[in-house]
């Protein structure tokens, strides 16, 4: 019974997730179809009504819609399950300057590029596997039907004949048979794998989504063109890893299928070396990235190779053809954004070596070479300087929000200081009334109440002296969290103020075996280890005396020699209270938290538990 449960529950998963996938595959294309028409429209228009500045109001409108589109796309892959949260765009604002300033809005600009470029192949590719596939099952299920109405032989059968007619069925019966049995074993296959087919489709189309609609991370690690050159700078919605691998390689591939047959057809290259040299010219565009030394190298190389194969066709431009121009221009671009300047200014220095190469080399030079070389000269030391000025920009820019996040980050710390202090400051208050009350009324005990003996008396001066000792301590510390230039300068106890601690505690009618330290050998410590030990020992007595009242409490503090040199060994230990606690004092966990931290501090350790017979023991070990 179970195991059919558990079987229906997983078909049910299995159905849950075929429809969530088909939901998000299938209407898809049907959408970037739409923006990829709308916004083209859009772009175009808005580039050739620029010169007339109608283009420079529109192009604000193509930004907004394409943000839009991308939304769309968000909530998509919010309702698909993957995490896509929200990004930050600049505000729209009312006026026109205000809408200007949307061109300046670097999101915005990636949403129109992959609303544009890169749903429509995206979706088309899914969209067109999941329906050929979704069909392509029943079809090869029932093909055993409607293969009768087909005016030929079945088309396993022909597919037979044509690889070796002894290989098909003599009769018709037995080819219909197999014909019909091969189709519905591949339709039960198919069916079989479209869940997972679909399955597939949908995760590659949210990954690449999620990659290029996620907001910005600020990894500094990342080593892609944006991290390189603009260091710790992101926008609040950029996304960089993704962003710069896709654009160089978006840009390599659509140069590589121009200058291949521009390169073989009108510079007369053969079609196997162009095919080689402008791969490898283009694929520098992206190895530049992440090798810019070996990418801006092979550019060179196969520039130079397609100067010496097109030199003898006689077809201008030479040395530089139209396409190896646009490329090397394009390695260019990404070797200033992405390295310091002098990486990109020495790849323009060894372009222009090639080319005065290149020119000398020839026996007879080609008319309008000259020009040429003077043109890619120029060009290319204009990419050159804009990209090494925009990557100083982006620089200072992101310079300019870290020193923003550093003010903000500091303002917040500084607010919370003034809110823990406010905090302190009440609870001073509170704890400092209650302490004055205690050390006043013990004070004037004997003048309130006449007749007390001698011990009463000495009880009452002692809980003055403990409470007014214990306010004298909040006010110091309120002094510090105050930040006041004059804090208390009363001295901090230590290892020789440990004998009082322990007397006093018996004043209060506890019982303390004290195993204590030779004043005059072995209370030679250093002060921060002194105070240490004193307060683990005030704070594990005070919690025997809260938590186990009326019980003997055991105290050792002894210095040891080990291994790792001198150390001081305090244990605090005390038995069961002998009686029913019916109300316990009250405490936050907070006391042994100290004694860990003070051990902590002095490079100590501590080690707390309860003893076999109900109590409760502290050790600690100290660095003298």
């Amino acid at each position: 019974m179970t195991s059919t449960w558990q079987h229906a529950e997983r078909t049910r998963g299995i159905a849950r997730r075929l429809a969530r996938d088909y939901t998000y595959v299938l209407p898809g294309f049907p959408i970037a179809l739409f923006s990829f028409s709308l916004l083209l429209v859009m772009t175009v228009v808005s580039a050739a009504t620029a010169i007339v500045w109608v283009g420079a109001l529109l192009m604000p409108l193509t930004l907004v819609v394409a943000s839009g589109f991308a939304e769309l796309d968000r909530t998509r892959l919010r309702s698909w399950g993957a995490a896509a949260p929200p990004v930050a765009y600049q505000p729209l604002g009312s006026g026109v300057k205000d809408r200007l300033r949307v061109l300046a809005d670097p999101r915005r600009w990636l949403d129109l590029v992959f609303e544009m470029l890169i749903t429509m192949p995206l979706r088309l590719i899914t969209f067109t596997v999941a329906v050929v596939w979704s069909l392509a099952g029943p079809a090869a299920v029932t093909y055993f039907f409607w293969s009768l109405f087909l005016p030929d032989q079945g088309v396993f059968i022909r597919a037979l004949n044509a690889v070796n007619p002894a290989l098909a069925p003599p009769t018709a019966v037995t080819q219909y048979a197999l014909d019909a049995g091969v189709f519905f074993l591949l339709g039960l296959a198919v069916l079989a794998t479209l869940p997972a087919v679909i399955h597939a489709l949908a995760a590659a189309d949210v990954s690449l989504s999620t990659a290029l609609l996620a907001s910005g991370r600020r990894d500094a690690a990342t080593t892609d063109l944006t991290s390189r050159a603009y260091g710790s700078y992101r926008t609040a919605s950029f996304s960089p890893a993704a962003w710069s691998w896709i654009g160089t390689g978006f840009a390599a591939v659509v140069l590589f299928f121009v200058g291949w047959p521009v390169t073989a057809a009108i510079h007369s290259v053969n079609v196997v070396f162009a095919l080689i040299l402008v791969m490898v010219h283009c694929g520098a565009v992206v190895l530049t990235l992440h090798r810019p030394w070996i990418g801006l190298a092979l550019s060179l190389g196969a520039a130079g190779g397609i100067m010496v194969a097109a030199v003898d066709s006689g077809a201008a431009p030479w040395p530089w053809p139209v396409t190896s121009l646009i490329t090397q221009s394009a390695v260019l671009t990404v070797a200033a954004l992405a390295r310091p300047w002098y990486l990109a200014v020495s790849a323009w220095c060894a372009g222009a070596v090639l080319t005065l190469v290149a020119l000398l080399g020839v026996a007879e030079m080609p008319d309008g070479a000259m020009a040429n070389s003077i043109v890619y000269a120029s060009v290319t030391a204009g990419v050159v300087v804009i990209g090494v000025l925009v990557r100083i920009w982006i620089l200072n820019a992101g310079r300019l929000e870290a020193a923003e996040r550093t003010s903000a980050e500091q303002d917040r710390r500084r607010k919370e200081l003034q809110e823990r202090n406010r905090i302190a400051r009440e609870l001073h208050d509170v704890v400092a009334h209650s302490m004055s009350v205690i050390s006043v009324q013990a004070a004037t005990a004997q003048y309130r109440i006449p007749g007390m003996s001698s011990t009463a008396l000495r009880e009452f001066d002692e809980i003055a002296g403990s409470s007014r000792q214990a306010l004298g301590e909040m006010r110091m510390l309120l002094s510090i969290l105050r930040g006041e230039d004059e804090v208390p300068t009363a001295p901090e106890p230590g290892l020789e103020d440990i004998d009082g601690l322990i007397d006093a505690t018996r004043a209060s009618g506890t019982t303390i075996t004290y195993s204590g330290l030779n004043l005059t050998e072995d209370a030679h410590a250093p002060a921060a280890t002194g105070l240490a030990a004193y307060r683990i020992v005030q704070e594990a007595l005070s919690n025997a005396l809260r938590h186990a009242p009326s019980a003997t409490v055991k105290v050792d503090v002894a210095p040891e020699t080990h291994s790792t040199g001198r150390q001081l060994r305090i244990s605090v230990m005390n038995g069961p209270s002998p009686k029913e606690i019916v109300d316990p004092a009250p405490g936050a966990g907070l006391g042994l938290s100290g004694i860990r931290e003070r051990a902590s501090a002095v490079g100590g350790s501590v080690s707390t538990g309860s003893t076999p017979d109900g109590g409760f023991v502290v050790r600690a070990v100290l660095p003298l």
